[in-house]
């Protein structure tokens, strides 16, 4: 082979080599990682998404009920409850409060009348006879019982009721948990302080239910 032939030979490999490893460095060059994907967001129920929100209620005000008097009593029952369960810190001062708890409330003095009438009655009546034409003999017999009894009886009995339909709202004017509870009272409570107690009980319920929530549930409106 000529010297001009086998330079140009020589230089075509060269070439081809350097291309070899450079594919061979491109080949074992890991990819790129692709940038991780933003969660998707979880859809919340209006009664999960209501939950999650109670969770960042810091203080609360108590409005005054609709009801008269007594639901003012009512209203007073229910603060001492949830202050002494120890929720929220319940303030006076609406400005301050991250909440609103407004609603109704009653308790009413009631008569309830219960009335029945029972009656019994027994009728018996037994007679003989016996006669003759020739003999002019009669012989007649006859009895009869009758015995009537009916009673009446009628019972007033006074009752005490109480009850209160309630509900938490946002500054944004979002209902956020409503409940309604009613009482005649219990053992060793009136029925006015019984449906504080229950409000504050039914309270608690919802607001452990709100922190067993899933996770992405409970971070869905961070």
């Amino acid at each position: 082979m000529k010297p001009g032939r086998r330079s140009a030979a020589r230089q075509l490999l060269l070439g081809f080599g350097w291309s070899g490893i450079a594919a061979a460095a491109a080949a074992e060059k890991p990819a790129p990682a692709e940038p991780p994907q933003k969660p998707v967001g979880v859809l919340l129920n209006p009664i999960d998404e209501g939950l999650s929100q109670l969770l960042r209620i810091r203080r609360l005000h108590v409005q005054e009920l609709s009801g008269g008097d007594a639901a003012n009593q009512i209203r007073d029952m229910i603060i001492a409850a949830l202050q002494t369960a120890g929720f929220f810190v319940v303030t006076e001062n609406p400005e301050r409060a991250d909440a609103v708890l407004k609603g109704t409330a009653e308790d009413l003095v009631f008569n309830e009348q219960f009335s029945s009438h029972e009656s019994l009655g027994i009728r018996s009546n037994v007679s003989t006879g016996r006669g003759a034409a020739t003999g002019r003999t009669s012989d007649r017999a006859a009895a009869g019982v009758g015995i009537t009894q009916s009673e009446d009886t009628r019972i007033t009995d006074r009752k005490h009721e109480a009850v209160a339909a309630v509900r938490i709202v946002n500054k944004d004017g979002d209902v956020l948990w409503s409940t309604t509870q009613e009482s005649f009272g219990a053992k060793f409570r009136g029925a006015s302080a019984d449906v504080a107690a229950k409000i504050t009980r039914q309270l608690r319920a919802d607001l452990d239910r709100a922190r067993n929530l899933p996770a992405q549930v409970a971070k869905a409106r961070e």
